[in-house]
């Protein structure tokens, strides 16, 4: 409904000026034409705005100012293409014409200008049906800005006259369902903005802020450039929009002006037009502001910004810009400026008053109000006022002050519509046969499907009437006090990628190669992961835990570990885990190895020691069948050392620990029945008490029950919670796999099997501190006293640390058994042995009582009884040795206990394992008493 109304009262405004008798339209409104037999309509800005149009209350002629030197370029390009056309007889026969009308920036000033070229015999037809509707205008070229052509393609898509632009790139124009009749021979804006999202990406800078324009352009381009920019993980810092009227934008550019100074973000893209821009600029050097700015096709070759005073203090600039190309049989054409023969130009005229016309009253110090602005006086010729006409004057100005190769697309505008009318007029080398005065909307249909190559491009429509190719990236580089466009790239829509001519160029803000660093954060390194705070951009770097990585910057979660492998915390890649065990030929595994090794050897040695000189006094009270017995459980102990080496299997782990629970029980148990011994010897009972005590004593009974029962708890613990292979997985902190065996699931049976050795040491251990004031000549209290700490010790400190140090478990109980095995071999074999080889053979009873008297002086002891049984002597002592030495030791009684010695019995342990009950004579019993009184103190 709206664009019915628009469009009613648009044809009602066009047939009120139509009706006005009179007056020439066509040179009014339309300032340059050429006649021909099919008219082309051209559209372009040659001036930059409509003066006071804010003010305009009436619907008078419009009044434009700013003459626009580039886009006066850009029409005399369309029109030299068309005479081009026509010299080289493209079309035979067909000459053709064009109108070339003033947007002058403004949409309403367009349909203004629509009015009079679709008019027919100075008035607009007003018809129901508009097929066989023959305008004298076949095609509208042009329109430039977006939102100029968006307004003549609504009015056009009622009459289907085409429009074919080589400039507005507004996505919405891709729109068919919308506008129907425009084509365009540049890509639609949304290709744009993805290459500029790329290109910042590709320069690593993710923190951007955005000024539009407030116009479909501007909008358009800004909605496609935030879909591009989340794409390429770019951010904006901030997003201002601005007019494009500047005569009521000054005090919004100065604020734009200070978001920007204002703002961490370094990099501003601009999709403004070219005069908004330039007052940015200037706003920009006053404050000394550098940035990196971005521009959008509408200014990123502007010749008048690159020529700007002071352009260099605005930092880096870069952008895209249509596929461009000059001709120099175009710059020659600009040197010689005149109108097509047969028609007018009124803005070549307009172009030379201000480059050749004398206007020396505009330079004083009160200039006329007629006079230009500065920036157009600057235009004038330093010959201006030594010519007499300037409108015969003509040189090479146009083509320094602005970009030709910029034309290149509205010539490519102009072959599209000759190649068509080539088909639709039916032409061949010599005629076209075709109906010259045909309907528009045929034109439209042929141009749809043409396709051609110029100056070594192909170009076609696709479905959306655009035409798809490349954009060149443009830097501004530093050309004196002023700038260059240098093209370092282009951008290839349909693979959307960015492709670098240049890769290492100077920047202005780094005053080298170096690409600026501009982001909100910085990367995130390879092993840590971006952790968002308010916006994506915007993070702070979090390390990959314990299986999972990162091996690239700025990734948003981390990866896992494939199977088989694990990682660290922070760590780039994943690797095998190592496996750790007691490697033979690691140092540690040597060692023990070794010690083990020496440790059989030496109880080897002291086998053959024992086995020479057993007859001896020390190998008899060492008794020489269980100190074997202890030899071969400790040769075992040693041994079960060999399985905790290598790598742990099921069996291994289960002979190491049975193995060494049976030997050294073995030992244990011979040690006890050794302490016991000494007990029963030594320690006087209640006769009854003695007698119950002494038939439990059967050393290879006592020897064979103990170490059965730990033959019981290992079986059982083999049963119930065996020892296994440890499958507990390893500790997220560490790359080692720690293969070792696992005690059982419990614990139980293990615990079970030391404490039940340790019980068995403890009670040796307590039998012996019993008899601990026994001279050492007679027992090994002392040996076994020492022998049992050290075993109790050692295993005391095992626990807790196996407990808290499980992964080095294994070392540490190997060690534990080399330890307690080595303190009983020091204890109770070297020194029998060193006894045996070096020591006085002659241990005379005398030399015993001389120290035993000493002793009970000092301890107020003395002896009573001393019944010693040698063995192979008789149970009685011979009357010449009044007493014989047992392999046992004395026993002792304190003074305050002595009893008149009668006939009661006396206890003596044998050698063989028998203790023999036996009573002293009259006379022994005599003797006794006078030797017990000669020995008091």
């Amino acid at each position: 409904m709206q664009l019915l109304r628009l469009l009613c009262s648009l044809l009602l405004a066009m047939v009120t000026l139509s009706v006005i008798e009179g007056c020439d339209f066509g040179q009014f409104i339309c300032g340059a034409r050429a006649p021909g037999d099919v008219i082309l309509g051209i559209m372009l800005p040659l001036h930059r705005k409509v003066k006071d149009i804010h003010e305009r209350i009436r619907p008078e002629n419009f009044q434009c100012s700013d003459f626009d030197l580039q886009s006066f370029m850009r029409s005399l390009a369309t029109i030299h293409e068309i005479e081009e056309i026509n010299a080289a007889g493209f079309l035979p026969g067909v000459h053709l014409g064009y109108m070339l009308c003033d947007t002058c920036s403004s949409a309403s000033k367009a349909l203004q200008n629509l009015g009079h070229m679709l008019e027919l015999n100075n008035t607009l037809d007003m018809r129901c049906n508009y097929n066989d509707y023959r305008p004298e205008v076949k095609i509208i070229l042009g329109a430039f800005y977006s939102e100029v052509t968006i307004a003549v393609a609504r009015m056009m898509n009622l009459f289907m006259v085409p429009v074919l632009t080589s400039v507005s790139s507004a996505p919405e124009l891709s729109d068919k369902t919308r506008f129907p009749v425009v084509l365009r021979t540049v890509a639609s804006d949304k290709h744009q903005t993805k290459a500029i999202a790329r290109i910042v990406h590709q320069f690593g800078w993710n923190w951007i802020g955005v000024v539009y324009g407030d116009d479909e352009y501007g909008r358009g381009a800004f909605q496609g450039f935030l879909e591009a920019a989340e794409a390429n993980s770019v951010c904006l810092a901030y997003q201002e929009m601005l007019s494009h009227y500047l005569d009521d934008n000054i005090k919004r550019i100065r604020q734009v002006a200070q978001q920007i100074r204002s703002s961490s973000a370094r990099v501003v893209l601009l999709i403004i037009r070219e005069e908004v821009v330039e007052a940015l600029f200037k706003e920009m050097i006053s404050t000394n502001t550098s940035r990196i700015w971005i521009a959008s096709d509408v200014w990123s070759k502007s010749k008048s910004l690159a020529q700007m005073e002071s352009i260099n203090k605005i930092g880096d600039i870069l952008g895209f810009n249509f596929i461009s190309h000059r001709s120099e049989v175009f710059d020659n054409y600009l040197k010689n400026l005149t109108a097509t023969p047969g028609g007018y130009n009124l803005f070549i005229e307009e172009y030379k008053n201000l480059r050749f016309n004398c206007s020396s009253e505009c330079f004083s110090n009160y200039p006329p109000s007629y006079c230009p602005s500065l920036k157009y006086l600057k235009m004038k010729s330093g010959h201006a006022c030594g010519t007499e006409n300037p409108q015969e004057q003509n040189d090479d100005y146009l083509i320094k002050a602005s970009d030709t190769s910029d034309a290149f697309l509205h010539k490519v505008t102009v072959r599209a519509v000759a190649y068509a009318l080539k088909k639709l007029l039916k032409c061949n080398s010599f005629s076209c046969s075709g109906e010259i005065n045909f309907q528009p909307w045929k034109l439209l249909q042929e141009l749809k499907n043409v396709q051609f190559e110029f100056d070594g491009y192909n170009f076609f429509f696709d479905e959306n009437g655009d035409s798809l190719h490349f954009y060149d990236l443009i830097m501004w580089q530093k050309d004196g006090d002023h700038r260059r466009h240098l093209r370092i790239g282009k951008y290839h829509v349909l693979d959307e990628k960015v492709e670098l001519y240049v890769k290492n160029f100077n920047w202005l803000l780094t005053g080298n190669t170096t690409v600026p660093a501009y982001r909100c954060s910085v990367p995130c390194a390879p092993g840590s992961v971006k952790k968002i705070l308010n916006v994506s951009c915007c993070h702070n770097c979090t390390l990959c835990s314990e299986g999972t990585y990162s091996d690239d910057y700025d990734l948003h979660s981390c990866k896992k570990c494939p199977n088989g492998t694990w990682s660290l915390k922070g760590w780039t890649q994943c690797r095998p885990r190592s496996e750790s065990y007691m490697r033979w030929s690691d140092p540690h595994p040597i060692t023990m190895m070794t010690a083990a090794a020496f440790g059989i050897l030496l109880l080897l040695v002291v086998f053959i020691i024992f086995l020479v000189y057993r007859d001896s006094p020390p190998m008899k009270r060492a008794e020489v069948r269980l100190s074997c017995v202890m030899m071969a459980g400790l040769s075992v102990s040693f041994a079960s050392v060999i399985c905790f080496m290598g790598r742990p299997n099921v069996h291994l782990c289960r002979a190491r620990q049975v193995m060494y629970a049976m030997g050294f029980t073995l030992c244990i148990s011979c040690i006890l029945v050794k302490a016991y011994r000494t007990f029963l010897a030594f320690l006087p009972f209640g006769q009854l008490t003695n007698r119950r005590l002494h038939k439990l004593y059967r050393p290879p009974v006592i020897v064979i029950i103990l170490t059965a029962l730990q033959g019981i708890i290992c079986l059982l613990w083999l049963i119930f919670d065996s020892p296994d292979v440890d499958k507990t997985p390893p500790s997220p902190q560490s790359m080692r796999k720690q293969i070792q065996c696992s005690e059982g699931a419990t614990y139980i049976g293990f615990g079970i099997m030391l404490g039940y050795i340790a019980l068995l040491a403890l009670v040796g251990f307590l039998l012996a501190i019993k008899g601990r004031k026994v001279p050492q000549e007679f027992s090994e209290t002392g040996y076994i006293l020492f022998s049992m700490l050290m075993y109790l010790f050692v295993w005391g400190c095992f626990v807790p640390v196996y407990i808290t140090n499980n992964e080095q478990g294994t070392a540490v109980q190997a060690s534990a058994i080399l330890v307690s095995t080595y303190g009983i071999i020091f204890c109770h074999f070297l020194p029998k042995s060193y006894q045996a080889l070096w020591a006085s053979k002659r241990n005379t009873l005398e030399r015993i009582r001389r120290g035993w008297q000493t002793t009970s002086c000092q301890s107020n002891f003395s002896v009573t009884e001393i019944a010693i049984d040698i063995p192979g002597m008789n149970r009685y002592p011979r009357k010449s040795e009044r007493f014989s030495v047992s392999s046992t030791t004395t026993i002792l009684r304190s003074s305050e206990s002595i009893i008149q010695a009668s006939h009661e019995p006396v206890f003596s342990p044998m050698s063989n394992g028998n203790i023999h009950v036996y009573t002293l004579s009259n006379q022994q019993e005599t003797q006794l008493k006078k030797r017990r009184r000669s020995m008091s103190c």
